[in-house]
């Protein structure tokens, strides 16, 4: 069994952004000559997040309103945690989009549903973060 590593590095200009990371994974995937097996892709920060969706415009933005309802950015007052730091929001709707994804790997491919896309999702920008790519098998 063969194992690959490797880390995406991202730093998003605004507090928020939905990135496809798909080409990202392919080359990693290419990259590690693994034919059959599992690949990890997870947000080593807890204020984004690794998620599996359509690459679509209008759902983003769907996205975007949902957890602006959810977990609002201001007052920043209303967060407990907001103290040093005002990013209390960014961890909770981290929650709801989650922190990784694992995908199957068949001959050599992402084994993909047909809209299927790997998105990071960034909830506390403009500075460094990264991902983990963890790919396994043959």
């Amino acid at each position: 069994m063969k194992s690959y590593r490797k880390e995406l590095w991202f730093k998003v200009p605004t507090r928020r952004a939905f990135i496809n990371i798909t080409p990202d994974i392919n080359e990693c995937l290419r990259a590690s000559g693994i034919k059959e097996g599992i690949c990890l892709v997870n947000a080593m920060h807890i204020s984004a997040s690794v998620f599996i969706n359509d690459d679509e415009g209008g759902l983003h933005q769907d996205f975007e309103h949902w957890l602006e309802k959810l977990a609002p950015e201001k007052p920043h007052s209303q967060y407990a945690h907001n103290g040093f730091e005002d990013n209390a929001d960014a961890h909770m709707k981290r929650q709801v989009m989650g922190r990784e994804v694992v995908c199957a790997i068949t001959e050599g491919k992402l084994d993909f549903g047909p809209w299927e896309q790997i998105f990071y999702g960034e909830f506390d920008g403009k500075r460094d973060k990264r991902v983990l790519v963890k790919i396994i098998g043959e």
